[in-house]
Formats: C-alpha cells, structure tokens, sequence
C-alpha cells in the first residue's frame, strides 16, 4: 500500500468551467513499488486543443484522447488537462530499475509540478534535445503525421493554411522537401516572418490572398488547414486544384462548419483526409508504429530546434492570466510554455 509523501505538494492546473483556470495544490502519495515520481520542469501549453477547453467548445461524448490513459474522458468540468510535460524522475519505486532515477522524461501529463507514473508512460529525452525543445515533442509528432497523411510528392505545390506551431514546424519540414513551391497563408504578420524564416517561399496575408489573381495563382496540389478556423476551409477549396487533397488537421470541437462543396469542391474532385496523431495512417502500420514515428520526431527536433518559437516562458501560476491572454487572441502570443520552480 502507498504511503503519503512527506514534502510533496503538487501544483496542478484545472479548468473548473469555460473560462475559468484555477491553480490548486494536491499532496501526492509515495510511488507503488512500479511507479516513480517525475519533477516537472517545463510544460507546453498546445493551444488549439486547450483552447476549446477553455472556451467550452470540446464534445462531451468522447474521449480527451482515445490513447493517453489520463485523458480517456469527456471534457467534463473540473478537469486537468494538457499533454507536454517536460521533467526528472526523482524518486522510485522498489521494483523500479535504479537507472531511472535522475533521467530527463517527456509525459503526456496534464499540467502540474510533481506526477507519479509508470516507467512505460514515460519516454526518455535523447542527450542531444535540449529541455525547452523536448516540450515540442506532440507538435512535432502532428507535423510528421500530417506529411505522412497528406503524401507530398516531388514538383508538387503545397500550400499550408495556418502558421502556429504545428504550422511552422510542418513548413519547417517541408521546405526539405523537393517541391515546386511551398506557399503559405497566416493572418499575424510576426508569424508571416517565422514562416518564412522556416523557408517557406511565398507567404501571404488573408487580405492578399483572397484577391482572385492571387488565389489563382495557388492552384495547390497540396493543401494542409491548420488554423484550427471552420472557415478556412472554404479558402483551402479556392486555393486548391483539379483532385488536389486537402489535409484537414485542425480540431473544430464542436464549433459548426459550414463548408461549400456545391461548387469548386464538386467539379475539382477534391480529395479531404482528416489527420489525427492518436493514430498512424493505415497504409503504413505494416512498417511504422509509435515508437518509430517518435524517434522520427525527436531526430526533426534535433534539427529544426523548436524551442525559438517559444514567445513566453511564464510560471505556471500565471495560468490563468495567460489562457485568458491566448483566448482574446492577444498578439505575440505563439508558444506559451509553463516553468516549475520545484
């Protein structure tokens, strides 16, 4: 049987309803002898998804995420969520290899300072990733699948909708890859400059783009929306080609889309393939799984080096303030990520 950790308060983030964060304090047991204790260092706030969260936009008859243990629930106030925790393993059970103890883990773990664990839910931080990098490791991985998904091929003119993290670090691998043209539409002006400082070779603006000789222009093989907008949708079909494929990665919630598929969509023959990292396109799990795709992850973080596009490295008791910040769509605001004094 457990027994109570003496000195181990565990501050925990929550979303107690839409609107509304609170930051609580919750003693935490000693590990059973198969569990350990990971010291959060760093967590990274994935703002689509905890976004709806906040904003009461998340349906409530399915699952967090069908393959994280701790989120396998409806988005059912109170709740913790998140899922890029960052930290140290700082003390063991007895039956847990000795080895364990002081090595760097990423978890997907809802926010809070101190968790226990299984040692099979946590992965080890290659050497060679530093902290602040490693706290990319889902965003990454969702850039991977969506290249996986969307299949690009060499000569092809792709197109990305969107340029927050996941938008960034899927131009960032993309611009690798021998393309006709890599083009892009973001809204914020300082996200336009990430993008192409990433190298993605033309970047537009939503007032540049909707001009018909621009979005003719387009005529995109290729198309990723990752705005996490209904709408853009509709501005993906404009920009797209005869059978074009559009790679829908974005997650609506329960937000209403509204799409128009009476016109261009018809006629074009358009190819729309939903994207979602829980799992690994069909086509390919005679080859790849989990772990293959996350070494793959990690060895794009080692190059690409996330950690710049981190705007703000806040303690994580300024949650609240902050998620309010990202919901009113305050500008400069492109990676937030937490950052315990434990």
């Amino acid at each position: 049987m457990s027994t109570r950790a003496h000195n181990i308060s565990a501050t925990e983030v929550w979303f107690t309803e839409p609107g509304q964060v609170e930051i609580r304090a919750n003693k935490i047991s000693a590990p059973e002898p198969d569990q350990v204790i990971v010291s959060t260092i760093y967590s990274a706030i994935s703002a689509g998804s905890e976004l709806l969260l906040y904003r009461g936009q998340l349906p409530q008859d399915i699952s967090l995420d069908s393959t994280i243990e701790k989120l396998q629930k409806g988005a059912i106030y109170p709740l913790q969520y998140g899922y890029a925790c960052v930290g140290e393993v700082t003390q063991l059970g007895s039956k847990v290899d000795p080895s364990w103890k002081g090595e760097k883990v990423f978890c997907f773990q809802p926010h809070v300072s101190h968790f226990l664990a299984e040692v099979k839910d946590l992965i080890l931080i290659p050497k060679d990733v530093a902290l602040r990098d490693a706290v990319f490791l889902p965003n990454m991985e969702t850039a991977v699948n969506l290249i996986q998904d969307g299949k690009p091929l060499i000569g092809e003119r792709v197109a990305i909708l969107g340029q927050g993290v996941v938008g960034l670090l899927l131009s960032a691998l993309l611009s690798d890859f021998p393309l006709s043209s890599l083009m892009a539409v973001e809204k914020d002006p300082s996200r336009r400059d990430w993008s192409k400082y990433v190298g993605v070779d033309n970047v537009f603006s939503l007032e540049e783009v909707t001009a018909s000789d621009v979005a003719a222009s387009f005529n995109a093989d290729l198309l990723y929306e990752v705005t996490g907008r209904p709408e853009a949708l509709d501005l993906a079909i404009k920009l797209s080609s005869y059978c074009s494929r559009l790679v829908v990665g974005s997650w609506y919630g329960n937000k209403e889309v509204k799409i128009d598929l009476g016109g261009e969509a018809h006629r074009n023959r358009l190819n729309f393939i939903t994207s979602q990292v829980s799992t690994i396109e069909p086509g390919l799990t005679g080859r790849w799984d989990k772990k293959r795709r996350i070494d793959l992850a990690w060895e794009m973080i080692s190059k690409v080096e996330p950690s710049k596009f981190i705007s703000h490295l806040v303690p994580v008791q300024e949650a609240p303030s902050l998620y309010q910040d990202l919901s009113n769509g305050d500008k400069g605001l492109l990676q937030v990520v937490f950052e315990y004094r434990n």
